[in-house]
């Protein structure tokens, strides 16, 4: 197998994060995002997105969750996505809030990415009344998942999994782009200096 990655993108580490937590080390290759690399000839994802995983066979897997279950499948321990059919269930639902809402706001305000407002082959102009729907949401994501917090440990229960892999991802890419936590919410606070301790938060 050969993992796709970019560096700098929230997709691709949430699979670092993953393989971390995980102790998974795969042959790996950097995709030069800022060069466009990922959209010359399309041979691995015709998306021009990363992470891909390529298996062994040729075929490719160009999704972060679906990389993440492919490998959960593969080593199921420490259980990243659930034991039991509810629990993965519950844990995939809600490990997507404020990730797209962030991108939203991100991509549709950064001047860097004037045309380039959805990842992809093809080029989109920024809409800013997105970027301020995004914002809002975002708003609203941190509110949430301080919320969540208040009663239970992790994002989707009681045992670390990918939602808080992506929640943290977000948060973090948020304060980034300039869109802080909230100073009321203690709990979310709490929960992410617990986050940035985990050897995961480097990957």
């Amino acid at each position: 197998m050969q993992l796709y990655d970019g560096a700098t993108a929230p997709s691709p580490r949430r699979v670092r994060s993953f393989l971390a937590e995980k102790g998974i080390s795969l042959p790996t290759r950097q995709v030069d995002l800022r060069g466009g690399e990922q959209l010359r000839p399309r041979a691995i994802n015709e998306d021009g997105t990363v992470p891909v995983l390529v298996l062994d066979d040729g075929s490719a897997i160009a999704d972060a969750v679906a990389i993440c279950c492919y490998l959960e499948e593969l080593q199921p321990e420490p259980a990243l996505i659930g034991r039991t059919a509810r629990q993965r269930a519950l844990t995939i639902a809600c490990k997507r809030d404020g990730f797209y809402a962030e991108m939203e706001a991100f991509r549709n305000s950064t001047p860097g990415l004037k045309s380039r407002a959805l990842p992809g082959p093809d080029d989109y102009q920024q809409i800013p009344t997105l970027a301020e729907r995004g914002r809002a949401r975002v708003d609203r994501f941190f509110a949430r998942l301080d919320r969540r917090l208040a009663t239970t440990a992790f994002v989707a229960g009681e045992s670390y999994t990918i939602a808080d892999i992506t929640a943290f991802i977000t948060v973090e890419f948020a304060q980034r782009a300039k869109l802080p936590v909230p100073p009321n919410c203690l709990h979310l606070a709490r929960w992410l200096a617990k986050q940035s301790a985990r050897p995961s938060a480097k990957a």
